[in-house]
């Protein structure tokens, strides 16, 4: 894997301002070259300025080792050269200073700038030079060449150059500019799979929400008509034998409508196999559980009869044209019904109840209300525990439909479970 960005600028390291050893190295060769440079033409400039020969070769050095700091201070070191243009010096430090500061982030018009300086003063030593040699005799063209030569000598010395590091230094801030978006892209990654952990630990939790809301369903309201007619079996075990296998049968099928759909429910859940599809089978296997093979509204006659053969006083009470559902709909209203009376055998054990359903236009609506217990009801015998979940759970299914759900105890000392569910 390629580093990028700021890991790659911590990778490199270099003296002083160099990002790297070999770079300082190659500049320092280039110093030294153009220090060697100027002090061999700095002879012949002591010689025409008649001056001693040392003064010349030590100031041919000193100005030619100035491009050593050609990355640190690129401006300094073009404007040394053309300086020093005059003096027939410096033409490795023009080109490379040249295209040192067209690679670098100045500003055009700084580098337009210096370098249309630096074309002028090699235009006008070259036309000086060239304008002396025919003048001594060395050279014996016509006079057009004076202008050609020194024209073609100094944009042969400035453009080359220029255009070689307006390339280099375009080709740079792309590949940063590409390095940078990399970058970006690698974070932006990592806050994608942050969330997309953060959306899959959502899921499992909505999804065992969805689990434990509907096996609370399928159990408790089973559980709890068993637990009461056991307690009523216990009742009349002896004082009425018919009675009590009566209950007995009673019991036996609520045990096995409870295995049944539980069966069903794990059935589904193991349907979606193992491995790495394993995460995603729980909100399916409930999907399939709630589409499939959930009750429906025209069970509800059977529901009440079962909370009234356990010995609740019930009463069922159909109001409008009873018409077909959505699937969830049809679900959510029975397992308001059948939580609802599951409740009433838990906590209001023989208060008469009664159940209203309402069929109407763009809704249904559906009522369990139960009068105040006796104050020797079988609820104390019968020892149902409870886990508080009920009435959450009904919520939650009601309020996922977009519907209304209200609950709460009378003034007769009752409960009421109100809820209405949108028809589409």
């Amino acid at each position: 894997m390629t580093t990028t960005g700021e890991e790659d600028t911590a990778a490199r390291g270099g003296p002083l301002w160099w990002s790297r050893r070999r770079s300082a190295a190659f500049d320092w060769t280039l110093g030294f070259v153009s220090a060697v440079e100027c002090a061999v033409e700095g002879v012949p400039f002591a010689q025409d300025a008649g001056v001693p020969v040392a003064v010349g070769v030590v100031f041919g050095a000193l100005a030619g080792s100035v491009l050593v700091v050609r990355r640190k201070w690129p401006i300094a070191v073009v404007l040394v050269a053309i300086a020093i243009t005059p003096a027939q010096m410096g033409f490795l430090m023009g080109i490379v200073g040249l295209y040192t500061l067209a690679a670098s982030e100045l500003p055009r018009r700084i580098i337009g700038s210096l370098a249309g300086m630096q074309l002028v003063g090699t235009l006008i030593v070259t036309f000086v030079q060239v304008r002396q040699s025919m003048n001594r005799g060395s050279l014996t063209l016509g006079d057009w060449f004076v202008p050609f030569a020194a024209i073609t000598t100094s944009l042969g010395l400035t453009a080359p150059p220029l255009l070689l590091g307006m390339y280099v230094g375009a080709r740079r801030r792309l590949m940063e500019s590409l390095r940078e978006r990399a970058d970006s892209l690698e974070r932006e990654l990592q806050l994608l799979a942050e969330r997309a952990e953060e959306r899959a630990e959502w899921a499992r939790g909505e999804e065992r929400t969805r689990i434990a809301r509907e096996m609370h369903d399928v159990v408790a309201h089973r559980v709890s008509l068993m637990v009461v007619h056991a307690a009523a079996l216990q009742a009349v075990a002896r004082k009425d034998p018919e009675k009590a296998v009566r209950n007995a049968v009673l019991v036996g099928d609520m045990g096995r409508q409870a295995l049944t759909e539980l069966r069903e429910m794990l059935g589904v859940l193991r349907s979606g196999g193992s491995g790495a599809r394993a995460a995603s089978v729980p909100l399916v296997a409930v999907a399939v559980v709630e589409e499939g093979e959930g009750p429906c509204l025209e069970e509800l006659e059977e529901l009440v009869g079962q909370s009234a053969a356990a010995g609740m006083v019930v009463e069922l009470s159909v109001e409008g044209e009873v018409r077909a559902y959505a699937r969830e709909v049809e679900q959510t209203a029975y397992r308001v019904v059948q939580e609802a009376l599951t409740n009433v055998h838990k906590h209001a054990a023989g208060a008469k109840t009664r159940v209203r359903l309402a069929h109407r236009v763009a809704e249904i609506a559906m009522q369990v209300e139960n009068g105040a217990p006796p104050e020797a009801g079988s609820a104390s015998s019968a020892g149902l525990p409870s886990g508080g979940n009920g009435l959450v759970g009904m919520r939650e299914r009601v309020v996922a439909l977009g519907g209304v759900f209200v609950s709460g105890p009378t003034e007769s000392g009752g409960f009421r479970v109100s809820a209405v569910i949108p028809a589409s």
